[in-house]
């Protein structure tokens, strides 16, 4: 024992030869043959190891199954461990304990015996088995080429540890000293301890040790891998520097200098207002201490180029010249005359009050009545750039304001990137399809983006999220178009003025084809007007016959059908001009598509004409009413709408309530089930305009009076036999003239609309205005016929 060993008391008690001093410890496992330092703080622990000196006897080392635990019991340990010698014992100046041990033997706890302060167990020592073994000699040497293998893959291996390893000999040696040294946790060496047989345990050090070596391959491969992409990277650092001092040696100058130098003076004379200009000085700055191969040096550079590029300035506008704006507006549309006194209007304030802010005008209308092209018109009668946004699908908020620069590849949203294209602040923006904006998600809502925008009180600072600072829209005229109001939100529709686009008359869509269609048409096929003419009676034999619709879109398409076919003639030298007349329509476009079905469908009784308003405009439904034995049950087919269902059961109800004066029996309602059907099946229908014309039809059925053909409806009914009115009645009108009708019957409180059907339609159609069911029933319903049983 070394001079500096402390003094003790002795024990009162002696120790059995056959019993072994217990010094619990954490997080270390001693193996026979290994050395271990110890620092001993429990005052137990410190007597045992004192008593374990003076009487010179090992020490047993247990493991603690809890780590945490302060004071541990015989309960708490594993009963497997190693007894030690100790080698040395100080105490230090601060009052720690340190002991070095070096392991000696396994030994297993038989028990554990009372009356000493200090832990005493009585063991059983444990020998390894098969050391003898072949199998056991081919491990051992197996192990020890795979701990040299790891020893040189591990960074500052002491030389004496490698000669060490290669000096042994002994199989139980080897798997001790290498269980030792292994850096795993101290339950996995815990539980080589516990593995008495030599052979299990020198498997599964192999295995440990392959884990581990595979580890290490990894590890050593990514450090070079990071070493090599650093050095390059400072080496290109390295090469960059010396390429700017041998362009400085040579008068070239700086590349990155000069881009700087080249975008504040772009910035100078972008006109920015001051606080936006601040913020790109900065943003210059920083782009000016940036290395070149920074990666946020072509973000910053990208941001000054957006700013630079923008009009910041105000544009004179050119004087608003009304006739000349009119003029344009009757050129390049027919009809419309409503629209375009609003635009006229609209027109006239801007030339009073030039600096006034400009309403969001929005037309609706169904597909091919000219809505894109009115913005262009605008456009031109003004003096202005026209720059069109697509709103159709948009589901992504950023689309209108812009990523933010954090992002990749971020860019400012469509409305300053349209302003962009534009090149003024002074444009006209055409938002198209706003009604067909995509829902609200986890990309935020692009219609409440949108109230920035089209809100005149505050677009003057309307903050895109990429550029970070406020940019004035004010000077933008702002143009939208949708085919239906329902799909746009209401503050959104609450910030535009809506004037609402009707569908075409047969002598507009005439006069249409006439001045643009055919002219458009015969360019496209690389005609000339002199090779081939189309006659009034084929392109209204086209309008009648092959297309229905509201707009122009399928007609414009069925007259270049037209001239392909005489393109394609010409082409081969068949004919060197043609002219085109209704008769030679079937060898080009086939049989006609569409035909008057009104009055086969109602030359029965239960069968009436209905008027309906859909996105394409106007259009006529037939409604089918039959009677079937049963037990007065009401049955809607067709793919009715609950409002639709609603007013069919209202209408039921009226006929039954007034039967009486209808001449029908009451008992017809009992014995009978009463079939409603709408054709088009597959096509939903909604809304209560029907109710009139399904009041018809049962009445017609149950009085066995047939519906006249020439005559079609619309309106709401209530319980009282009311006519409500309704919505669309342009469209509608126009589809009954469309389809042939010559009488229309219409709610009384509708007579306000008449003047919206142009002149030539109105002189064709004879109206009834409906107070009461009765007042339709006496002009729709033919003379009385026998009373069915």
């Amino acid at each position: 024992m070394s001079d500096d060993t402390p003094a003790w008391p002795l024990a009162t008690r002696p120790i059995p030869e056959d019993a072994v001093l217990i010094l619990p410890v954490r997080h270390a496992v001693l193996f026979p043959g290994t050395l271990q330092p110890l620092v001993i703080d429990r005052p137990a622990s410190q007597l045992g190891v004192q008593e374990a000196v003076r009487l010179e006897r090992p020490v047993g080392l247990l493991l603690q199954k809890n780590m945490e635990q302060e004071e541990p019991g015989p309960a708490d340990l594993h009963t497997v461990g190693t007894t030690a010698a100790v080698l040395r014992y100080v105490t230090t100046p601060d009052g720690a304990h340190h002991a070095i041990v070096r392991g000696m033997q396994r030994f297993r706890v038989l028990r554990f015996l009372e009356g000493w302060p200090f832990l005493v167990a009585q063991v059983l020592y444990m020998p390894d088995l098969a050391v003898a073994d072949p199998e056991v000699q081919g491990r051992a040497l197996a192990l020890k080429q795979r701990a040299l293998e790891t020893l040189q893959l591990l960074p500052q291996v002491p030389v004496e540890m490698v000669a060490a390893i290669q000096a042994m000999e002994h199989p139980e040696q080897i798997g001790d000293i290498v269980a030792g040294v292994l850096d795993v946790s101290a339950n996995e060496k815990q539980a080589l301890l516990e593995t008495f047989d030599l052979k299990q345990r020198l498997d599964k050090l192999l295995q440990v040790l392959a884990h581990r070596i595979e580890v290490l391959k990894v590890q050593r491969d990514v450090s070079e891998r990071t070493r090599e992409s650093i050095g390059h990277v400072n080496r290109k650092q390295l090469l960059r520097e010396q390429l700017r001092t041998i362009q400085r040696e040579l008068g070239e100058g700086d590349e990155v200098a000069a881009e700087v130098e080249e975008l504040e003076r772009a910035v100078s004379a972008a006109g920015m207002p001051a606080e936006v200009e601040e913020v790109a000085r900065k943003e210059l700055k920083r782009l000016e201490r940036m290395p070149d191969a920074a990666g946020e040096a072509s973000i910053v550079r990208t941001y000054l180029e957006w700013l630079a590029a923008l009009p910041w300035g105000t544009s004179p506008e050119a004087p608003v010249d009304l006739a000349a704006a009119r003029s344009v507006l009757d050129e390049d549309h027919f009809g419309l005359e409503k629209v375009k006194k609003r635009i006229l209007e609209h027109l006239a304030v801007r030339k009073l009050n030039p600096a006034g802010r400009s309403p969001i005008l929005c037309f609706v209308g169904p597909p091919g009545v000219g809505k894109t092209s009115l913005g262009q018109s605008i456009a031109k009668a003004t003096g202005r750039k026209f720059v069109r946004v697509s709103l159709g699908g948009v589901h992504d908020e950023a689309e209108i304001r812009g990523h933010r620069r954090t992002y990749i590849g971020a860019l400012p949203g469509n409305i300053i990137q349209g302003v962009r294209r534009a090149g003024s602040r002074s444009c006209v923006m055409m938002l198209d399809e706003i009604d067909k904006l995509g829902a609200g998600g986890f990309h935020g809502d692009p219609a409440a983006a949108l109230l920035e925008v089209l809100d005149p009180e505050q677009n003057s600072t309307f903050r895109d999220a990429y550029l970070g600072v406020p940019f004035d829209l004010s000077s933008v005229m702002f143009l939208c178009t949708a085919n239906v109001l329902d799909t746009i939100p209401g503050p959104l529709r609450d910030r535009m003025e809506v004037t609402t686009l009707p569908g075409y008359t047969t002598r507009e869509k005439l006069q249409i084809a006439r001045r643009y269609l055919v002219a458009r048409q015969l360019r496209a096929a690389g005609l000339q007007p002199e090779q081939c003419s189309i006659a009034d009676g084929a392109l209204l034999a086209i309008i009648e016959g092959y297309t229905r619709e509201a707009g122009v879109r399928n007609l414009e398409r069925e007259i270049g059908n037209v001239l392909r076919h005489v393109a394609l003639r010409i082409a081969e030298g068949e004919v060197a001009q043609m002219s085109v007349d209704a008769p030679e329509l079937h060898a080009i476009l086939g049989a006609r598509r569409f035909e008057p079905e009104i009055a086969m469908r109602t030359g029965i009784a239960g069968v009436a004409t209905g008027l309906a308003w859909t996105p394409a405009g106007g259009d006529i439904l037939f409604v089918e009413a039959a009677r079937t034995p049963g037990n007065g049950r009401l049955i809607l087919t067709g793919q009715l709408g609950d409002v639709m269902k609603e007013s069919a059961q209202a209408a039921l109800s009226l006929v039954k309530s007034h039967s009486a004066e209808f001449g029908i029996v009451p008992e017809v309602f009992d014995k009978s089930d009463i079939h409603v059907h709408v054709p088009a099946g597959a096509t939903p229908k909604d809304g209560p305009s029907a109710g009139v014309a399904i009041c018809v039809a049962l009445t017609s059925l149950l009085t066995g009076r047939a519906v006249r053909s020439d005559v079609a409806m619309t309106g709401e009914i209530s319980l009282r036999g009311l006519v409500l009115p309704i919505g669309g009645v342009k469209e509608k009108v126009l589809a009954a003239q469309r389809a042939g009708i010559k009488t229309v019957m219409l709610p009384a409180r509708n007579q306000r609309d008449l003047e919206d059907i142009p002149a030539d339609v109105r002189s064709q159609l004879s109206f009834v205005w409906l107070t009461s069911i009765d007042d339709g029933l006496k002009v729709a319903l033919s003379q009385p016929e026998l009373q069915p049983e």
